[in-house]
């Protein structure tokens, strides 16, 4: 028979197991609630332009990105801003002069890397130009639905749609066509993409210059969406600008 002493000691051992175990529960569990707050603050604070410049997501967003990406929110995000949107397009008359513009920037904007930006920790890798090419060269990036939606309905109400991308002419000019028109972005009035004219310009230098000769055209901007704030940055960035959410990459 176990003595009373013995079985105090047990409850004791027991209690104190049960009080470490708690204790590392509680630990882990407001560690996670600590990221998950500081990822959030993080990322408010990237899609707001505030944490300037950033390499990389950091490490302990991992999870939290991921979990942002492919669980829901995103493409909530996403239908709320192109709802919005389409609420301006509304309220505009067009000319009928065939000169009424919009633009879209490519990637993560009409069509997603998400698959290969997965590979990549979400971000938390750096940034790799020739891993990024050689998925590009594939093709295989999937349309963003809500805007080849917005972008379907612009081409009813009569805007000629201008994709405008940093992807490169020579190399992935033909690629990109056939990607885009296999996700369903068919109609638009043209695709730019950098030349050697304008290899090593910032996005946003390249880009406003591009919007500057539209506009010299006889282009009326209305609308421009991009997922970088260099899409929409600088000068001819249209009468209203829409920022798509990314927390994967900067592109200053």
């Amino acid at each position: 028979m176990l003595s009373t002493k013995s079985m105090c000691i047990r409850h004791h051992q027991s209690t104190n197991n049960n009080d470490s175990s708690s204790s590392s529960s509680n630990s882990s569990s407001s560690s996670s609630s600590i990221n998950g707050s500081f990822c959030l603050s993080w990322r408010l604070g990237v899609e707001t332009n505030n944490v300037l410049p950033w390499r990389t997501v950091p490490t302990q967003c991992l999870q939290y990105v991921e979990n942002y990406m492919i669980h829901g929110q995103y493409e909530q995000d996403l239908d709320l801003i192109m709802e919005q949107a389409m609420s301006f397009v509304s309220t505009i008359t067009l000319a009928g002069d065939a000169m009424d513009a919009w633009i879209l920037d490519v990637d993560d904007t009409c069509i997603s890397n998400i698959f290969y930006y997965k590979t990549k920790k979400y971000g938390c890798d750096p940034y790799d130009p020739s891993g990024f090419r050689a998925w590009a060269m594939k093709g295989w990036c999937t349309a963003i639905p809500s805007v080849l939606e917005m972008f379907n309905k612009l081409l009813d109400k009569g805007f000629k749609v201008i994709m405008l991308t940093g992807r490169d002419e020579e190399t992935l000019g033909q690629v990109t066509r056939d990607n885009l028109h296999n996700q369903g972005f068919i109609g638009y009035e043209r695709l730019v993409m950098r030349t050697a004219a304008n290899k090593g310009q910032s996005a946003v230098k390249y880009k406003s210059e591009v919007r500057r000769q539209l506009e010299d055209e006889g282009y009326r901007i209305w609308g421009n969406v991009g997922d970088q704030w260099s899409d929409l940055q600088g000068n001819s960035s249209g009468n209203r600008t829409f920022k798509l959410p990314n927390p994967m990459y900067f592109v200053p």
